[in-house]
């Protein structure tokens, strides 16, 4: 949906619609938070805050963990005051881990143990970065599920992706000590039973190691699901991304028959031929150095002011 779409929509107060006009499948880092400060800005916040008012269902599809949902996003909203009665999805890890919050804060973690990296290589992890790699990067202690290294805000990102492709390769040199095969873009390193069953995962920020069962199409199943638990079946989605790997939810989508558009906030990496829209900035008369959240909060806006919100 563009501005120029004006889909009806329940009026204000009935939060939970069984069929809204649109859900929302948002990744995090980019198109809501700034990949530069890491926090989300005010007027991204109130957009969120007005859609999910008007009924549309927002959630969030991220690698970030729960406790960074919380601390960036759930509270700022909570502050802006969501309504009661609605409720927000955060599926965190790409789909290892999850929960759901309301203007009264947020409910259980869900955990899926079985696509945890094991704790030992974490351990490992974590004291390799404090040895060799603490000048560019820290340790995530936050994720419960997956191992996470993240770029120091005040280093340079030149310098961390330099850096970056080092660590990648202690990385994956340690998954092999400890027995465990993994990929790493396109280099294969499996197993002795010729298995692979984790990845090395580096976005532009940080490196993910984590289970290759893990992704945003899991993150998409499990959106589906919990909305259909609440009884709620969007007309159509908007999936909302600023990297290749964002597409795997409206990949997932399409093939399981939902109307979908993506959203890409960070097009330079080229966009790929795909069976539904793809959107950009210039979708919205933007320049195309418009990216990130920039990029992110102009479709919010836009969508905002098209349901009349």
């Amino acid at each position: 949906m563009t501005a120029s779409e004006s889909p009806a929509v329940s009026a204000p107060g009935i939060h939970a619609p069984a069929m809204p006009p649109l859900a929302l499948l948002l990744d995090v880092d980019g198109p809501v938070a700034s990949p530069v400060t890491r926090d989300v800005k005010r007027e991204i916040i109130d957009d969120l805050v007005a859609l999910a008012a008007a009924g549309i269902p927002v959630v969030f599809n991220t690698g970030r963990s729960d406790a960074f949902i919380r601390e960036q996003v759930m509270e700022p909203m909570i502050a802006a005051g969501i309504p009661a009665g609605t409720i927000i999805h955060a599926i965190c890890e790409k789909g290892a881990v999850w929960f759901s919050y309301t203007a009264a804060g947020p409910g259980p973690i869900h955990v899926d143990r079985e696509l945890a990296v094991p704790a030992a290589y974490g351990d490992d992890i974590r004291r390799m970065v404090a040895e060799d790699y603490a000048g560019h990067m820290f340790f995530d202690e936050t994720k419960r599920a997956m191992v996470s290294v993240e770029q120091h805000i005040e280093v340079p990102n030149a310098d961390y992706l330099a850096e970056q492709k080092l660590f990648d390769a202690d990385a994956m040199e340690l998954m092999a000590r400890h027995g465990l095969g993994v990929v790493r873009l396109d280099h294969h390193a499996p197993n002795s039973d010729d298995e692979v069953d984790y990845r090395v995962d580096p976005t532009i920020i940080s490196t993910d190691i984590e289970s290759v069962r893990l992704g945003k199409d899991l993150g998409a199943s499990r959106a589906v699901e919990l909305l259909a638990a609440q009884g709620i079946t969007p007309a159509a989605w908007r999936t909302v991304g600023d990297s290749r790997t964002d597409y795997a939810m409206a990949d997932w989508l399409h093939h399981n028959d939902h109307a979908v558009k993506h959203v890409d906030v960070r097009p330079a990496d080229g966009i790929p031929e795909k069976p539904y829209p793809v959107l950009t900035a210039g979708d919205l008369g933007l320049e195309a150095s418009v990216i990130h959240d920039d990029a992110g909060g102009a479709f919010l806006r836009s969508w905002r002011e098209a349901l009349g919100a």
